[in-house]
């Protein structure tokens, strides 16, 4: 062989790592996404137009070159479980988690698929990966609420109503990992002189029960933990609360927006644009393994002041300052 063609010969060997690398990102992926809430909800819609818009700016194109499946569990136990069985079944590239209970599903049906996570509490503790640092396997994604956490939300609630002395904390044993809240929860409350009252609630009937047994006695107070069945029933929840003529301090920020009195807690929105670029990195080669589980560094203090002024409350100044939103 002549000189000129073996160089022209290797050099187009040398050339097929990167065409093949290319035609890999070239060919349409595939990413299966089960959000925890309702279908309807604006909350998931909202969700939905952010963690493509997240794709976009990394080039992830709907219909050109991604192919994303949506499924809405609405904080049903029995759909995690289907939906988790539909994504798994339809081979895609990773899978998008939200919530313990989304990734319990999604991991029962495969240990192979990639899954980011978000909205997960402990994820060491729940055996979802083996460290933050190194996650090992298949599972990596975003974690949330640090204990720490748990005592402020009681700290804020006692300034903005200080005549608060108990509180009741709303919860679905099904769909979310009380254990951890409530143990947070009652640690924290004798340095704010509360005391707590676990209330797992599974229906309307429990939840308008629970609120309304609170509120036969003054100083009671309300707190949601961020739970799937709890989001989808917050308007049935705030109702009530305000009913009852009680402060209820919500787990995330849809519920000040929707009447509550207050809350504080990181973007969930921002977290599922936060995970795409963790599914990008997945698409383009990358391990799960090797993606350290990252947590909240922001969260945002909301305020409804009309909620205060319907419970006789004068929200401080201070608090008002420290605001990241006040609600009018």
């Amino acid at each position: 062989m002549r000189r000129r063609e073996f160089i022209t010969v290797l050099g187009g060997a040398a050339l097929w790592p990167l065409a093949a690398y290319t035609q890999q990102l070239e060919r349409m992926r595939r990413v299966g996404v089960l959000i925890t809430f309702p279908e309807n909800d604006p909350l998931s819609q909202t969700i939905v137009t952010a963690f493509a818009e997240a794709l976009g700016r990394f080039g992830w194109v709907e219909g050109k070159n991604i192919r994303v499946d949506y499924r809405f569990a609405a904080g049903d136990p029995a759909l995690f479980k289907t939906y988790a069985a539909e994504l798994v079944g339809l081979s895609p590239d990773a899978i998008l988690a939200s919530t313990p209970q989304a990734v319990a599903a999604v991991r029962q049906q495969t240990r192979t698929i990639p899954i980011v996570f978000v909205l997960v509490i402990d994820p060491v503790g729940l055996g979802f990966v083996q460290s933050l640092a190194r996650p090992g396997g298949s599972i990596t994604g975003f974690s949330a609420y640090d204990p720490p956490v748990m005592g402020k939300w009681l700290q804020l609630l006692k300034e903005v109503a200080p005549k608060v002395t108990r509180v009741a904390v709303i919860f679905n044993p099904d769909t979310t990992a009380s254990r951890l809240f409530n143990s947070a929860i009652e640690a924290a409350a004798p340095s704010v002189g509360m005391t707590v009252r676990l209330t797992p609630v599974h229906d309307d009937a429990g939840i308008e029960e629970t609120i309304a047994a609170e509120a036969r006695e003054p100083g009671g107070g309300l707190i949601c933990l961020p739970d799937s069945f709890i989001v989808t029933h917050r308007d049935v929840i705030i109702a009530a609360a305000a009913r009852y003529g009680l402060p209820l301090f919500g787990s995330n920020e849809v519920f000040p927006r929707s009447g509550a009195l207050i809350s504080y807690f990181f973007d969930i929105v921002g977290v599922y644009a936060q995970a795409a670029s963790y599914i990008d990195r997945i698409l383009r080669g990358t391990n799960p393994a090797d993606l350290p589980v990252q947590q909240p560094t922001k969260y945002s203090l909301i305020i409804n002041l009309k909620t205060a002024k319907a419970l006789g409350l004068t929200v401080p100044p201070g608090m008002l300052d420290l605001a990241d939103e006040v609600i009018e």
